[in-house]
């Protein structure tokens, strides 16, 4: 017999805990400005990320490392002042929080108090620790992130599917339940095996969102540029093109050229 799933208004951290007790998944995609979040939000979207991808997607850098926190605040109050019902989880950007948690405080509150953000997310486990329990104990969620942390890029040297070898799953595994234990209300996966990701999302009680994780987790995030297919030059195995805005829009503006070197454009019902 199947259970009627709860109509959420207004999507809380305790919303998500909520739904995956209730084996309900959670859908979660980024946004970075008024206009798309708006369209994200409308559609039904339970979380959205103001996500440090802004960096590529929005300023066309290589890697997620040059946005700055000013940047990310602008973006994440552009993103806030859309959304009605998603909850509006904020990406605090590399250099803001990994090795003094005096910082990491300050860099959170002001994206709380400046942008109007719902939580901010951090990529690390044990290593960041302290971070994590300073910003949390003055209030704010915190969504964690493990797997593949963009952040880290340079460390890695590649973006791999990473946890394939033994040791580094084990050590994502318990830097996961070591998120939980601080208080994380929500943890991103990115691109592990989904054996694993399964296995994690099983042994926590909070929810486990997956991009490149499989299917065994509680909830998907993608980029939402990728997704609608705005981008077109990343195509890794995880990703679902829902669209293929680049195509269209090239149409598009193709033809608005042509017409207007035509003088097609505007035509007599076009005008004053």
């Amino acid at each position: 017999m199947s259970v009627a799933k709860k109509d959420y208004k207004k999507i809380t951290t305790k919303s998500l805990v909520d739904m995956k007790a209730q084996g309900e998944k959670i859908s979660m995609l980024t946004a970075y400005d008024f206009t798309m979040a708006k369209i994200v939000d409308s559609a039904g979207v339970d979380v959205i990320l103001v996500g440090d991808s802004a960096s590529n997607v929005m300023a066309g850098h290589e890697t997620t490392l040059p946005i700055t926190l000013d940047q990310m605040i602008y973006h994440a109050s552009s993103v806030v002042r859309a959304v009605d019902r998603a909850l509006v989880v904020v990406d605090l950007p590399f250099g803001t929080y990994q090795s003094d948690p005096k910082e990491a405080l300050r860099s959170a509150i002001r994206i709380m108090k400046e942008s109007g953000g719902h939580a901010v997310k951090l990529e690390g486990g044990s290593e960041i620790k302290d971070s994590i329990k300073k910003i949390l104990n003055a209030g704010i969620p915190v969504m964690g992130h493990l797997g593949l942390t963009p952040q880290s890029i340079y460390k890695f040297g590649t973006y791999t599917v990473r946890a394939k070898e033994d040791a580094e799953a084990e050590k994502l595994l318990e830097d996961a339940k070591l998120l939980e234990r601080l208080g994380c209300f929500a943890l991103v996966l990115e691109k592990i095996p989904a054996a694993l990701a399964e296995k994690v999302a099983a042994q926590l009680h909070i929810p486990v969102i997956g991009i490149g994780a499989g299917s065994g987790v509680d909830g998907q995030v993608l980029v939402l540029h990728d997704m609608i297919g705005m981008t077109h030059e990343f195509s890794p195995r995880f990703l679902r093109r829902y669209m293929n805005l680049y195509e269209e829009m090239s149409q598009a503006i193709g033809q608005y050229v042509t017409d207007v070197k035509t003088k097609d454009f505007p035509n007599a019902h076009e005008q004053y």
